[in-house]
């Protein structure tokens, strides 16, 4: 009985609050209602194309009440457009951010809480205010991850790339024939550069200027090597030089960057083996040798 007391004071206490976020949130201002109705037509186009009633759309309208320093959100979509997200994703993260950041203490305080009957002690308190703490930083973490993860993929991808790009320019192609052609690749299927690389040439294709189009995915993918390429492309065309001789000596030193960086995270190995033989291996070890001569030792002394 006093268990569901508690579960109905608690949901009695989150239905409340969220009432009045949703009334402070997503209620509009006289103002704002009376500037829709001047424009009754494009509301009606944005409600078509935001799915109105989901999570999402949802998060992404308590992330728009966010309001953060220009650099720092400037930074987010940076990183979210690295990450392979759309530049709009930035308001559902600030939302999946606020979320987990009232949904860690509310699980905490309902499951360990609850049971103990220890609502505002200090212990509490300092628990519900890490996990206020840690469901902030979690979708950073995650975005985090996952910016390395596709940066990571675009460097080793890079060199393979660029193999078959000389190939085409030796062929023939132009390099803009040469690009769609890589692309077209099932090897590249579903790949992060091939994707970056299809966006170049639809741009180069609109009348964009082609080294223009890769500066712009040297600053999307946030990868050092791209933007070394498209320095080196560009170069290339300002000075007149072999195509095909500046895209094979750049895939070489490419190739042997990544070969560097792989004898590098092997060479690491070593010492991150420390931890785990410290602490799990060496006391099992010390067991099988030591315990029968322990009891061999105690046996003499009876």
């Amino acid at each position: 009985m006093l268990y569901f007391i508690t579960f109905a004071v608690f949901s009695s206490v989150v239905l409340l609050t969220m009432a009045v976020s949703y009334h402070f949130l997503f209620s509009k201002t006289t103002l704002a209602r009376r500037i829709e109705s001047f424009f009754p037509e494009e509301t009606a186009k944005v409600t078509q194309q935001v799915e109105s009633g989901t999570w999402a759309y949802k998060l992404s309208r308590i992330g728009e009440r966010v309001r953060l320093p220009q650099k720092e959100h400037s930074k987010y979509v940076k990183m979210l457009v690295a990450a392979g997200y759309r530049r709009d994703t930035v308001y559902l993260f600030f939302g999946s951010k606020i979320l987990f950041t009232c949904a860690l203490p509310l699980l905490y305080l309902f499951l360990v809480a609850a049971p103990k009957h220890a609502y505002f002690t200090s212990q509490a308190i300092l628990f519900m205010a890490a996990c206020a703490i840690t469901g902030y930083l979690l979708p950073s973490y995650w975005l985090y991850a996952k910016l390395k993860s596709r940066q990571m993929m675009i460097f080793h991808t890079l060199p393979d790339v660029l193999d078959l790009v000389t190939l085409c320019v030796e062929a023939g192609l132009s390099m803009d024939a040469a690009l769609i052609k890589t692309t077209e690749t099932p090897q590249f299927d579903n790949n992060a550069l091939a994707q970056e690389i299809k966006q170049v040439t639809m741009e180069t294709r609109a009348g964009k200027p082609r080294i223009e189009s890769l500066k712009d995915m040297a600053e999307r993918t946030m990868v050092d090597d791209v933007r070394a390429f498209t320095t080196m492309l560009a170069q290339t065309e300002r000075f007149g030089t072999s195509l095909s001789h500046a895209l094979r000596s750049y895939a070489d030193e490419l190739r042997t960057k990544r070969r560097q960086t792989a004898e590098e995270a092997a060479a690491k190995t070593t010492i991150k083996m420390i931890f785990p033989l410290i602490v799990f291996i060496f006391p099992a070890l010390l067991v099988v040798i030591l315990g029968p001569a322990l009891i061999q030792i105690g046996k003499i002394f009876k």
